[in-house]
């Protein structure tokens, strides 16, 4: 089938919503649309402005908190389509220790799914993540790849899996009960520049470059892993992930439908490293953390269903996008050191 996208399913001038517009993701799919042509974009994101990680020039930037209703409305207001991608969130150190801010996060998507709905939206798409699989079946680093059907019996991830499936079952709901088109994609660790590179929230390819780029730069040539190095992961790069999710949304026979949007490239964390000292040319003594927070000792995408479906699926090589994702975090490094303003 033809891979539709917005630019085939509504006008340029319509109005498009983007919830959590200042963080990484939605901050790109805000550029996405706006280099695709689109006139019409509402960026939210409660951080101050100066604090988004994109702002695009000639969108409409809100300053609003998405788990109040009133600000859900208010954001809403006059939408073609509605994309959530609004969440407390970050990298396994974040989600481990703050269950509750995440589990918060249904707040938002209760709030927008309704406003949209009352709003006329024609689509809402709900950003889940791979965290809503059954926590049974990663417990190998040689995990098989997760297909759809595995959320079920339901065994999230304590906190961020559980609150990524319900909200999944509400964006189910509205198409059944009420016939909102909406649209769920399973994301599986999206990574790339202006991303989340320090901080606490960074996930484990930032977190990983910034160590390397920071023992090259005092001269302690160590690293520290957490875990063994031996859990496995897909790491999808962000270009990849904004594509996927126009498709996504714009696929009717995806209607209500949880897929993956992942890549199918196993590595481990190890190999990461190993990655990132190649692009560095350094070489750092490990350091394995043990008691620091691991996740899952191995969590893939299994694409089976989105090439089916679309004929495509997340493709540039891990170590390629990994390479561009080091270049960036280093000026990123290099610009705080001199005094300039930089993405946390």
């Amino acid at each position: 089938m033809a891979n539709k996208k917005a630019i085939d399913c509504i006008k340029k001038d319509d109005l498009i919503v983007i919830g959590g517009a200042g963080g990484f993701i939605a901050g790109a799919l805000t550029r996405y649309f706006k280099d695709q042509g689109f006139t019409r974009i509402r960026a939210i994101d409660k951080k101050p402005l100066p604090e988004w990680y994109q702002v695009v020039e000639g969108v409409e930037n809100l300053c609003m908190d998405l788990s109040h209703e009133e600000n859900s409305i208010i954001a809403c207001r006059g939408a073609k389509e509605v994309y959530n991608l609004a969440a407390d969130m970050g990298g396994m150190g974040f989600i481990e220790k703050f269950r509750i801010e995440c589990l918060r996060s249904v707040l938002i998507n209760t709030h927008m799914i309704e406003a949209a709905n009352r709003a006329g939206a024609e689509r809402y798409f709900f950003s889940s993540s791979a965290c809503a699989y059954n926590v049974e079946l990663q417990k190998d680093p040689n995990v098989r790849a997760l297909k759809e059907s595995d959320a079920y019996p339901a065994m999230s991830e304590r906190g961020y899996g559980w609150e990524k499936l319900i909200s999944e079952m509400f964006c189910e709901e509205y198409w059944a009960e009420r016939g909102m088109k909406t649209a769920i994609a399973r994301f599986h660790n999206v990574y790339g520049p202006y991303g989340t590179w320090d901080g606490g929230r960074e996930k484990a390819p930032a977190a990983i470059c910034r160590k390397v780029i920071e023992a090259k730069d005092s001269g302690d040539l160590k690293i520290d892993i957490w875990g063994t190095g031996e859990q496995t992961r897909s790491f999808m790069y962000i270009d990849d992930c904004v594509l996927g999710i126009d498709m996504i949304m714009h696929c009717d026979d995806l209607i209500a439908t949880p897929i993956n949007l992942g890549s199918s490239e196993l590595v481990a964390i190890n190999k990461l490293a190993d990655y990132a000292e190649e692009i560095g040319g350094v070489k750092l003594e490990r350091e394995h953390d043990l008691d620091a927070p691991q996740g899952v000792a191995g969590r893939n995408s299994d694409n089976t269903f989105i090439k089916e479906v679309l004929g495509w699926e997340p493709d540039l090589s891990f170590r390629e996008g990994l390479e561009r994702t080091y270049k960036w975090i280093e000026q990123q490094y290099n610009d705080r050191k001199a005094g300039k303003r930089t993405v946390s």
